[in-house]
């Protein structure tokens, strides 16, 4: 088998959490963030999971994804690879301004979860003159 330093890296990893009690050494999954006048869109990469699988929290300026994969499915046999992120994952992302939790929503779809996350209105203090 080929030397793979992302492998010996992810090994190093989980040796490293495991003397911090956690022995369950999670994964990242990648994302998109981007912003529209009246909100933000996050798309999250989680194939295989489940609606279930994923929750969804935030306060008033960030919101948090967490979830799990297990770690083989059972009867699975023996692998020939795997590259796939498996246990649990947390994503944090603040934001330059309020939202509105609220007006939150989340679909998933195709192994892509896309959160739609409405700016809050933002008073200006400025008293409109009729």
């Amino acid at each position: 088998m080929p030397w793979d330093p992302a492998r010996d890296l992810l090994t190093m990893q989980e040796r490293l959490e495991s003397l911090f009690g956690r022995a369950d050494p999670g994964w990242v999954p990648p994302v998109d963030l981007f912003e529209r006048a009246d909100k933000y869109v996050l798309t999250v990469e989680v194939p295989g999971l489940r609606r279930e699988d994923v929750q969804i929290g935030g306060d008033a300026d960030s919101i948090v994804v967490s979830g799990h994969r297990a770690s083989q499915p059972a009867g699975a046999g023996k692998y020939h690879q795997f590259e796939r992120g498996q246990g649990h994952f947390s994503r944090s992302f603040r934001f330059g301004q309020p939202i509105d939790l609220e007006g939150i929503a989340a679909e998933l779809a195709d192994g892509v979860l896309t959160i739609t996350i409405p700016k809050a209105r933002v008073s200006t203090g400025r008293i409109e003159i009729r």
